[in-house]
C-alpha cells in the first residue's frame, strides 16, 4: 500500500533554509514522476516542483527557481526538497505527491499524496 510520510517542516526565519522529506514507505519507489506542491490558507494548492522518474529531471515554479532544489535517494525511498533564502510568502503547508502521467503543475494528475508538513518563515 502506497504511504508517503512528509517530515522536516517548521518555523524559521526568512532567509533561512530547511530541507524536507517525503518517505514513501510503501517501498515502490518507482513513479513516473514525484512532485512536491504547497497550500498557504485560503489559496488553491500550489505547484512547487517536480522530478521525472524517468530522466531525473526536474521542474520548478517560477517563484523558487534557484532557491528550491529536488532530488531523490533511491536507496532510501526518499524525495527531498531543499529549501533555501526562504521568504514568508512561502509559508504554507507542503505536501509531496506521486502520479503516472506527465503533467507536473495539475495538483489532479497525482494519485497519491502525503499528510503534509507545515512551513512558516518569518519576517
Amino acid at each position: 500500500q502506497v504511504q508517503l510520510v512528509e517530515s522536516g517542516g517548521g518555523l524559521v526565519q526568512a532567509g533561512g533554509s530547511l530541507r524536507l522529506s517525503c518517505v514513501d514507505s510503501g517501498r515502490t519507489f518507482s513513479w513516473y514522476k514525484m512532485g512536491w506542491f504547497r497550500q498557504a490558507p485560503r489559496k488553491e494548492r500550489e505547484f512547487v516542483g517536480g522530478i521525472s522518474f524517468i530522466t531525473s529531471a526536474t521542474y520548478y515554479v517560477d517563484s523558487v527557481k534557484g532557491r528550491f532544489t529536488i532530488s531523490r535517494d533511491n536507496a532510501a525511498n526518499t524525495l527531498y526538497l531543499q529549501m533555501n533564502s526562504l521568504k514568508p510568502e512561502d509559508t504554507a503547508v507542503y505536501y509531496c505527491a506521486t502520479g503516472y502521467s506527465s503533467d507536473y503543475a495539475n495538483p489532479r494528475e497525482y494519485d497519491y499524496w502525503g499528510q503534509g508538513t507545515q512551513v512558516t518563515v518569518s519576517s
